[in-house]
């Protein structure tokens, strides 16, 4: 059973950055493969950014370039570096972690972080 709480969203301005920060409990943390994911209002929960268990990255297209996800094992931690930001950006933001390798769907994960809100204005 793995615990996640995000933080380190609010509100910015256009090209301002932020670095949401995951929080995981359990002791098998680096075994997990995590990942990002966002949902506008009206929109579809969608892919942001996802890592393996020791390295490897993938980003949407969207985001390449802006955003980096990296994470500290030994903090049982994923971030999510945010820069560049556009009020397309504006979601709620979800860590997920699954134990197995590393997918962009939302839905092959396993556990879920209640979100945190990241608002962009122009």
């Amino acid at each position: 059973q793995v615990q996640l709480v995000e933080s380190g969203g609010g509100l910015v301005q256009a090209e301002d950055s932020l670095r949401l920060t995951c929080a995981a409990s359990g002791r098998t943390f680096s075994t997990y493969a995590m990942g990002w994911f966002r949902q506008a209002p009206g929109k579809e929960r969608e892919f942001v950014a996802a890592i393996g268990e020791i390295t490897g990255t993938w980003y949407a297209d969207s985001v390449k370039g802006r955003f980096t996800i990296s994470r500290d094992n030994a903090k049982n931690t994923v971030y999510l570096q945010m820069n560049s930001l556009t009020p397309e950006d504006t979601a709620i933001y979800y860590c997920a972690a699954r134990m197995s390798r590393v997918t962009k769907e939302w839905d092959e994960y396993d556990y879920w972080g209640q979100g945190t809100q990241v608002t962009v204005s122009s």
